[in-house]
């Protein structure tokens, strides 16, 4: 059986309460049984659904079918998705920034699911797309006069390290070893963050902790910082930083 066959409203339902704890409102009087779906601290619509014409939709032969409009941040995406079966530019909404997904299995279940999550992100606060965002990657400086890294992971693969701003649980960070070595050296995940600590000297300030686990290790001889300047246009590590793909693929090899 295809993945999505038994897709429909009650299903779009049931996940995103399971996932986001919303509800469904029903705000008309002309149609209610029109559901909206929003954010609760800013009270954005992050999802519509709606019975519509059949013939309106893309499936003439059928009276009415389910759809939910949903919200697309990204206008080249967004020619991409509506070339999909069963997706359109959304009815009775915004055509540039808004599609409909039918919900008859035209579209398989774990598809409307990524588009629904999609929709959610792009209409949440700033502060509720931090905490809902993807893992990322980062690098982050270790400077061997302040901490012996490299003694502390050939004895443990978990340590506990000053938390970079914007670092979540799930993420992962390359650390890169300042001079004598100069060089990215471990692949770590970050298991735990906000891990109350507080020190403070005349080198470093430290307010909280993030909990890292080592992954993989580097040759100092590999991602060293002339290599990481001349291939991959990083001139400086002083703080946590995100990644270019380029390096990113390379690490990951």
């Amino acid at each position: 059986m295809r993945e999505g066959t038994k897709m429909d409203r009650q299903t779009v339902f049931d996940y995103i309460k399971r996932k986001y704890g919303t509800e469904p409102e029903y705000p008309w009087r002309k149609n209610p049984d029109h559901a909206v779906f929003r954010h609760k601290d800013n009270g954005k619509w992050f999802a519509l659904e709606a019975g519509i014409s059949g013939d309106k939709v893309g499936a003439p032969d059928a009276e009415y079918v389910d759809v939910i409009n949903l919200k697309v941040a990204d206008r080249f995406f967004r020619d991409m998705i509506i070339r999909e079966e069963g997706i359109m530019p959304a009815f009775h909404m915004n055509k540039l920034h808004w599609i409909s997904v039918r919900l008859d299995g035209t579209v398989f279940e774990k598809r409307v699911f990524d588009l629904i999550d999609m929709s959610f992100l792009a209409t949440a606060s700033a502060k509720k797309k931090e905490k809902f965002r993807p893992p990322k990657e980062w690098i982050i400086p270790a400077n061997p006069k302040y901490f012996d890294i490299v003694k502390a992971f050939d004895e443990t693969d978990t340590i506990d390290w000053k938390q970079g701003a914007g670092i979540k649980k799930g993420d992962t960070v390359f650390m890169y070893v300042a001079a004598p070595v100069s060089a990215v050296l471990y692949k770590c995940r970050v298991l735990e963050t906000d891990i109350p600590y507080e020190h403070e000297n005349k080198y470093i300030t430290i307010k909280a902790l993030m909990r890292i686990r080592l992954l993989k290790r580097y040759a100092p001889d590999r991602f060293t910082f002339e290599t990481l300047k001349e291939e991959y246009g990083i001139y400086a590590v002083r703080g946590p930083r995100g990644i270019p793909n380029s390096l990113s693929a390379a690490l990951r090899k």
